[in-house]
């Protein structure tokens, strides 16, 4: 969540788990076309499995919203191979645009493009797509549909996506496409320094139907997300791949009460300010890496292993400590490259996964190498604390509950670091 000061509301989205049913006659009929929440889940095809992995690809309950369980449950949408992107700009009689509809759209492509093509090591090739090249006009005002809160499944904001629907449905065969992202004109609503209304529909199976299929994974972005230092034109974009996160499955890892328990070590905790990347955990659950590059840490005793930078293609990449079936501890190395541009101590993060705890509710907590440090970052509104949590040469990580210790030992001239995992 973002920093306290800027008084910023948590964004909602809607899960699978708690869907209310959603009265909008816009079609009828049941359809197979890709915005439909399908059987087959997230990045499944490409998830690295193997029966070494078995006991790390920890899962929680069936009702757990959005859960961090390997693999993720059904009716998100794919997230290896090509990804059609259907792109509407819309605007409202009391919010008219100002500017070109393609000017919004160049506000996040083509760099949420290359954000996933870095993050995904090239394996999700994500196509977005603008059928509509001209500002969809709502047939209401802005302030008539009643969504300052961002809620998605509030009346008002039902008829927004059902007018959305109505209004592109001439222009757009919405069986064509794989997710949905809604650009707001950025003055309908407040400031996003004052609440952020972006909110994601995803993995919804009573969702709207158009061209009778489910827009079922469904992003909107209202405002323009900005970290207060003017480099919206840089940084701004990052507020959708966020969004686009959930529709593959990914849950919120920053807290409802405004807890850091992440930082700024993924994107589901913080979008704004400089670049970061994925958890290396997300990379797996995606299908981005394969079996080779993830080892499962389950013998007692001491074991070794060698990690090389997580922003890097190829090598190892992460090592798993379950601690029963719905939690465990992952070790990553994290370097200033590719998408982590904000890194200011390189090093071995450690977290713990929690597949029993809903989306927003801290799914993942970060271990702090340096507690109280006040961290490294001066990346403005960052949660700076977590900034130098990784754990550098000749640290020591331990969890006492379950008799694990974690040694960093040494780094070799290619950047690659060695550690040392026990169990008693």
């Amino acid at each position: 969540m973002q920093p306290s000061s800027r008084r910023i509301r948590p964004r909602r989205v809607a899960a699978l788990a708690t869907v209310t049913v959603l009265t909008l006659a816009v079609s009828t009929s049941a359809g197979t076309g890709h915005l439909t929440a399908g059987s087959a889940t997230a990045g499944s095809a490409a998830l690295a499995r193997s029966a070494a992995l078995g006991p790390c690809m920890i899962n929680g309950p069936s009702d757990v919203q959005m859960g961090e369980g390997i693999p993720t449950a059904g009716g998100y949408a794919r997230s290896t191979g090509t990804l059609r992107a259907l792109t509407l700009m819309v605007d409202f009689s009391d919010a008219p645009a100002k500017g070109s509809a393609l000017d919004r759209y160049d506000e996040f492509f083509p760099k949420t493009q290359e954000w996933f093509r870095t993050a995904s090591y090239g394996r999700l090739d994500y196509r977005p797509e603008a059928p509509v090249r001209h500002w969809l006009r709502m047939p209401k005002p802005f302030k008539a549909y009643g969504i300052e809160r961002g809620a998605p499944f509030d009346p008002g904001y039902r008829e927004l996506v059902q007018d959305i629907v109505a209004t592109a449905d001439p222009e757009v065969d919405f069986r064509s496409y794989d997710i949905l992202n809604v650009l707001v004109t950025p003055n309908a609503g407040p400031s996003a320094l004052d609440t952020v209304l972006s909110v994601t529909f995803a993995g919804n199976t009573e969702a709207p139907v158009a061209d009778g299929v489910p827009v079922a994974n469904a992003s909107f972005v209202y405002s323009r997300q900005d970290d207060g230092s003017g480099s919206y034109a840089d940084t701004g974009y990052r507020v959708l791949p966020h969004e686009n996160g959930h529709t593959f499955g990914l849950p919120d890892l920053y807290t409802q009460d405004g807890g850091g328990a992440v930082g700024h070590w993924d994107i589901m905790s913080e979008d704004w300010g400089a670049d970061n990347d994925l958890l290396g955990w997300h990379k797996w659950k995606l299908g981005w890496l394969d079996a080779s590059q993830v080892s499962c840490a389950t013998a007692r005793g001491t074991s070794e292993y060698t990690l090389t930078p997580l922003a890097l293609r190829g090598g190892a990449k992460l090592v798993v400590i379950p601690v029963g079936t719905r939690s465990g501890y992952v070790l990553e190395l994290r370097t200033r490259a590719g998408n982590d541009s904000a890194v200011c101590r390189p090093g071995i993060l450690v977290y713990k996964v929690d597949t029993g705890v809903d989306t927003g509710n801290g799914p993942v907590t970060v271990y702090d190498s340096r507690r109280d440090s006040g961290g490294c970052t001066r990346s403005p509104n960052v949660q700076a604390e977590l900034s130098d949590a990784p754990f550098s040469l000749g640290e020591t990580f331990k969890a006492a509950k379950e008799k694990i210790t974690v040694q960093v030992a040494s780094a070799d001239a290619a950047g690659r670091y060695r550690v040392y995992v026990t169990r008693r």
